[in-house]
């Protein structure tokens, strides 16, 4: 890599590594950009150059961390049929499960984009984000009537995965977040299989 880039490259790492600790420790509506750039020891002009500005610098942390959660979520997913699970439920709750944790790993950066300060329009991206993941790997799941599950049932999954996102952040511990990760995951598995729990009750003999 010529050197010109990879200067380039640093000032931008630099940039998004102390707007990280900016936004964590006081908030995307008090950070400054020229905390920002005080922290990363660069200019304002630097900064400008590679980012329009604060709500630029916001988007391409979340862009950055939904590129991580997602090879999360994707790559359990992947690990699970590698290991002969086809159930698209047992799918679902694989990748879903990565994603909690990724959200416990990078909790500063978790809480930060689910709190709601943020850039305006934000929520709207962050909506897109989860419920996309809920189309994407539901695609799969059936009703009770073996119908593809409609996009009112698909929007509910996506809410409770950012909920349950949001809330694993607030556990105080590891194993208090594994522990609430795997009732989310409950949940959502009860969620992904609607009508089946009625229908083999209503199956039993009296």
């Amino acid at each position: 890599m010529p050197v010109i880039q990879r200067r380039a490259q640093d000032t931008r790492s630099a940039l998004l590594h102390a707007a990280r600790q900016v936004f964590a420790d006081v908030g995307y509506s008090e950070a400054s950009v020229a905390e920002v750039v005080s922290r990363a020891g660069s200019s304002v002009g630097s900064m400008y150059h590679h980012f329009g500005g604060k709500a630029d610098l916001y988007t391409a942390l979340y862009d950055g961390f939904q590129t991580r959660q997602d090879a999360r979520a994707d790559g359990a997913v992947r690990e699970a049929m590698a290991e002969g699970e086809w159930d698209p439920v047992r799918l679902m709750a694989a990748g879903s499960r990565a994603f909690l944790q990724g959200a416990w790993a990078e909790r500063d950066l978790a809480r930060l984009f689910l709190t709601g300060d943020s850039p305006p329009g934000f929520d709207q991206t962050l909506r897109d984000g989860f419920t996309g993941w809920a189309q994407r790997s539901g695609a799969s799941l059936r009703s009770a009537e073996d119908q593809p599950l409609n996009q009112a049932h698909l929007l509910v999954i996506g809410s409770v995965i950012a909920a349950g996102a949001r809330e694993v952040t607030n556990q105080p511990d590891s194993l208090a977040a594994a522990a609430f990760t795997e009732d989310v995951v409950g949940m959502l598995d009860r969620l992904c299989r609607p009508g089946h729990r009625d229908r083999d009750l209503a199956e039993q003999p009296g």
